[in-house]
């Protein structure tokens, strides 16, 4: 696999001396707690390592905002199988309200709920992840006619995320794979900070970065270092030899690797130069210490 930042060991010995990334509780650490609930974002706060909470929103039939991950309950939630596979956004709230999320007390909630539980001191990056659709274009760069039609469908979600969260005093980043979510985001929003998330396309993601002046883009942390042990990554390239993070501050944009789910991936990060890490565990730094700094000689 060739890795997105080919210049990472040139880098290493200035980066190790770098600032701490700052962590992004995905999906409200998502490796200790039901992901995406009330009770993820309130432990994720009340654990205190996290500078921003990390969640995704889609709509259900009936218009209302809901923080999930999934296109359909059947991975998280006990649902019956007579709804279980059947998409978010076809379903309405009531239909979806009061199952339990990975066998806890949770169900899914609302976004004006999940934002009402954050202190306005933590940032929140809302990930757009789909506007009650079928077939849409993912992490694909659209012109014309394409560009317009998918604008258009997102129009009126992301109008209703922006509603949202003007109700509420947090600082929050708005990302999606999708160029349609950016565009709309964009115009109606000109000034909101955005970040445009990366898939397999280091070039697809540097145009829509431009594009939308984003305040930062997301790439698979396999994007900008490469494994050197056996673990899954989010996306396995190849990669185009572009040094991300180099073209980054050139850009002005800060760069948010996910999903990190171990402390050497944290580490490698860290040497390569990324500004957050999006982790389902809070304790990849605490474990990256231990493991990574000298210890005491015992002679």
């Amino acid at each position: 696999m060739t890795a997105g930042n080919p210049n990472s060991e040139a880098r290493t010995a200035a980066a190790q001396q770098a600032a701490r990334p700052r962590v992004f509780a995905h999906r409200g650490f998502a490796g200790i707690y039901p992901e995406n609930t009330l009770a993820a974002v309130e432990g994720a706060v009340a654990d205190g390592r996290a500078a921003a909470i990390e969640i995704d929103v889609m709509a259900t039939a009936d218009g209302r905002l809901v923080v999930f991950h999934d296109d359909t309950l059947a991975r998280v939630t006990n649902a019956p199988e007579s709804i279980a596979n059947r998409p978010i956004w076809e379903l309405s709230y009531e239909q979806i309200a009061g199952y339990s999320v990975l066998g806890t007390a949770q169900s899914v909630p609302l976004l004006a709920d999940v934002l009402a539980a954050v202190p306005t001191k933590i940032s929140v990056n809302i990930e757009l992840k789909n506007p009650g659709a079928q077939q849409l274009q993912f992490a694909d760069v659209l012109e014309g006619q394409t560009l317009e039609a998918a604008t258009d469908r997102w129009r009126s979600f992301v109008g209703q995320v922006l509603d949202t969260v003007a109700e509420s005093s947090h600082e929050v980043l708005l990302s999606s794979f999708y160029e349609g979510a950016l565009a709309a985001t964009r115009e109606l929003a000109p000034t909101v900070p955005i970040a445009s998330v990366l898939y397999d396309s280091v070039e697809d993601g540097l145009t829509l970065g431009r594009r939308y002046d984003v305040t930062a883009i997301h790439p698979p942390w396999s994007m900008l270092t490469e494994p050197t042990v056996s673990v899954d990554v989010p996306v396995a390239g190849p990669f185009a030899e572009t040094d991300l993070i180099a073209v980054a501050d050139s850009e002005g944009w800060d760069v948010n690797a996910w999903t990190v789910t171990t402390w050497h991936q944290a580490v490698e990060l860290q040497r390569a130069g990324v500004d957050g890490i999006i982790t389902d565990y809070p304790g990849v730094y605490t474990a990256q210490q231990q493991h990574s700094e000298p210890q005491p000689s015992t002679q």
